[in-house]
């Protein structure tokens, strides 16, 4: 995946005359803040370099998770057709991008961020690019929501993780009151990032939520440590990417886990596609989480006819 055309060429723009040396050090700082999810009181984009070093080095990837976690939001309520986005720490509008690119229909996005750096760059990036009539408002995610309108997509990605853990919950409650329709929440696909999910899930199904995505039932995760639930999307690397971050592959896989939490039930119930498919000869081995609550292997093979060829076209995260 990559990102789309103007705000790829908006971000080369920015970047053109930067030395190399100095983006590759901001690079390196902002990743091991990010890492180490620090919480030490600053921003981890107070400056203006570190945001140029998220777009060159982050922005791709987390367009991309937040993208998918879209495109699954799609899949499982098809009628869902979101006229307004409030985002929550929204960065330099990654959330923004993929929500006009999702549904251009769009016509108004709120975008709360603490960052006047990172809200000069976003502003930036989407003007005359974007159609939706956008407000951008100065805001730290634990303390300034008071005062916001409902939207029907509400949204905060890569944030939790930067939040007190003793904070979490009434982020959580006042996300979901702001919420009129779906709360999307992204975070990191590692471990600790899908606890922070886990807790919110069950925060939200006992406020009276119900899970679109990824999850196809509302029971207790069926998994358990050292197994986590995350999903994978790969990235395009830019030549620029590739040199800030001293790598030599032209694409990285971006790891994440989500969550869609809707006031309306989803109209079907799929099995989610969990982990990389295992194929072979004639055969297909998925590990699904099931709308019944439980998640395992399944094996397929030709005699299972048209199932087994929907299997051998299944990725990891679709439903199936």
């Amino acid at each position: 995946m990559e990102l789309p055309a103007p705000l790829r060429q908006g971000v080369d723009s920015l970047l053109e005359k930067v030395p190399l040396p100095v983006l590759k050090q901001a690079a390196k700082k902002l990743s091991e803040r990010y890492r180490a999810e620090l919480r030490d009181g600053r921003l981890h984009m107070a400056e203006d370099m570190a945001v140029k070093a998220y777009l060159a080095t982050r922005l791709p990837a987390t367009y991309a998770a937040v993208r998918a976690c879209l495109d699954a939001l799609t899949d499982a309520r098809p009628d869902f057709q979101p006229k307004g986005l409030l985002d929550i720490g929204a960065g330099p509008g990654t959330m923004l991008w993929a929500t006009a690119d999702a549904w251009p229909e769009l016509e108004r996005a709120v975008l709360v961020e603490a960052s006047a750096a990172v809200r000069k760059v976003g502003q930036s990036l989407a003007a005359g690019a974007i159609a939706a009539r956008t407000d951008w408002l100065a805001g730290d995610a634990t303390i300034d929501l008071d005062g916001l309108e409902p939207a029907d997509l509400v949204s905060s990605a890569y944030v939790l993780d930067e939040i007190a853990p003793a904070s979490l919950p009434k982020l959580v409650d006042r996300l979901w009151r702001l919420t009129a329709d779906t709360l999307l929440i992204v975070e990191p696909g590692t471990p600790a990032g899908w606890q922070r999910i886990l807790a919110a899930r069950t925060q939200l199904i006992e406020a009276g939520a119900h899970v679109s995505a990824p999850c196809p039932h509302e029971a207790p995760c069926p998994l358990a440590p050292p197994d986590w639930c995350h999903f994978s999307r790969r990235v395009a690397r830019s030549r620029l990417h590739r040199l800030a971050k001293d790598a030599d592959v032209p694409w990285e896989d971006e790891k994440f886990i989500y969550l869609a939490a809707s006031r309306h039930p989803a109209p079907a119930r799929a099995a989610r596609v969990i982990a990389p498919p295992k194929t072979g000869s004639g055969k297909v081995v998925l590990k699904l989480c099931r709308p019944d609550g439980h998640a395992g292997e399944r094996l397929l093979s030709k005699r299972d006819g048209g199932v087994f060829k929907a299997a051998r076209r299944a990725d990891w995260g679709d439903s199936v």
